[in-house]
């Protein structure tokens, strides 16, 4: 597949490093030569330095013979003229725009978008998407990560373990013994910085993080297991009122009607603003970090207080001092790539990254035939695969233990009728299958090997 990515900051260049470990074509656009040199030499993807919405830019980046086009530069006017002379010059079949300005995302100019008009196909909004991956945290206390897959019937979750985790130094395979009927799958840990893809023999130790696959109705059972039995939050302060913490706090006023929400807003004319569009939303304006503002606010009777300024240190100062304060968990926006690793040693319970959940979000809408979904795991762990079995998929047809599966690749769980199943060695797989497995980022493309079709059903 032929693609062109306009904008090679650090979504870009996320994004074009995952396109082209998959054998595509990819094309990176950018007014900057630096960057455009950076990315050039890093990954095996062609450079093209130019402003990313003028057709001849386009045409010398192949947009003539591309099969989709991915506009993630800083500029919103740009992504949207980008995907629209893609489709009007060149006809490419996809476009994929990042929008972040809230009001072309109204529900009223909805029609903007349409085929008509400025047709692209998916708009990712990272403050909408930040604001959502955030809520999802709040229903699974202890969870640095909550991915849904499969409609909603399986979720991927990420956790750290403590003293308190009664599994610790216990052989992963005893685990189906001590819970007969829990339907979870560990499928990756994270130790002293490296990836591990579990084995039988392995066992869990403290300050391990994980990532687990499980049911989503044993999701609660599964945290349990793991040492976390914190109750979900009802008393919410969100710090910063943005676009993030605006969308925030109306979908918890929306959907969440036993949580009660604080806001606090640094500039008077925001706070007004964000006062007026919420209903139940006690709305403060003053600094998070100065004393008084902190006393009014009783940190100590908080159960979460949830950072989203456009300044990583607010985030993280003012997460540090509500722990210290007593509000039972924090979580920190933190933009810069080099804070992230550090910032939950300091004692912030959870780092939203917007630029991985924006990757992750634009990884979804690439699903081609047999992969349904990709999730690009935190810090390039690895990836959550979501993919069909056909009928002559290598994968079929075989006993799991008698797969010679690559041993950086774990399947998580299999959906077969509606039907949430976890993997055994005598599991079988069957065409029509959803299958949902973890993948270290040097074998994601044998994934595609797996479920692809041989030429013999041709």
């Amino acid at each position: 597949m032929q693609v062109i990515v306009c904008g090679a900051g650090q979504v870009g260049l996320n994004i074009a490093r995952h396109l082209a470990t998959e054998n595509n074509e990819v094309t990176v656009v950018d007014r900057s030569e630096a960057l455009v040199r950076k990315i050039s030499d890093a990954l095996d993807v062609r450079g093209i330095v130019g402003h990313a919405s003028h057709p001849d830019v386009l045409e010398r980046a192949g947009a003539r013979d591309c099969e989709m086009i991915i506009a993630v530069t800083q500029v919103d006017e740009v992504n949207m003229v980008a995907c629209q002379v893609a489709h009007s010059l060149f006809r490419v079949p996809i476009k994929i725009a990042r929008v972040r300005a809230q009001s072309y995302l109204q529900r009223d100019w909805a029609g903007m978008f349409s085929a008509d008009h400025m047709p692209i196909d998916f708009r990712i909004s990272p403050e909408i998407e930040v604001a959502r991956a955030v809520r999802r945290r709040m229903h699974v206390p202890g969870a640095f990560d909550v991915i849904s897959l499969g409609q909603g019937q399986v979720q991927v979750i990420g956790t750290r373990l403590g003293n308190n985790c009664p599994i610790l130094d216990t052989p992963l395979r005893q685990l189906s013994a001590l819970f007969p009927d829990l339907a979870t799958v560990i499928v990756s840990i994270i130790r002293d910085g490296k990836t591990i893809v579990p084995k039988p023999d392995d066992q869990l130790l403290v300050g391990d993080e994980i990532y687990f696959v499980a049911d989503v109705d044993h999701v609660s059972r599964a945290m349990a297991a793991f040492g976390h039995e914190e109750p979900e939050a009802h008393r919410v302060i969100i710090v910063g009122g943005g676009n993030i913490g605006l969308f925030l706090a109306q979908e918890i006023e929306e959907q969440d009607e036993d949580v009660t929400v604080k806001l606090i807003e640094i500039d008077e004319n925001r706070a007004k603003v964000v006062a007026t569009s919420l209903a139940h939303t006690m709305v403060v304006h003053g600094d998070v970090l100065e004393s008084e503002i902190l006393d009014e606010l009783n940190l100590a009777h908080t159960d979460m207080m949830i950072t989203v300024t456009n300044d990583d240190e607010v985030n993280v100062l003012a997460a540090l001092m509500a722990k210290r304060l007593g509000c039972e968990r924090t979580v920190a926006l933190v933009n810069t790539i080099h804070y992230q690793p550090l910032v939950t040693s300091l004692g912030v319970d959870v780092a939203v990254s917007p630029r991985a959940i924006t990757v992750s979000t634009i990884l979804q809408h690439l699903r081609r035939g047999r992969i349904r979904a990709v999730h690009s795991l935190r810090d390039g762990v690895g990836e959550i695969i979501e993919a069909k079995a056909m009928d002559t998929s290598s994968i079929v047809g075989k006993p799991l233990s008698l797969m010679k599966l690559d041993k950086g690749i774990m399947i998580g769980a299999i959906i077969r009728d509606e039907t949430v199943h976890m993997p055994r060695g005598d599991t079988v797989i069957e065409a029509g299958d959803r299958v949902i497995l973890y993948a270290l980022p040097s074998v994601v493309r044998k994934v595609d090997k797996l479920f692809s079709v041989s030429l013999e059903f041709f």
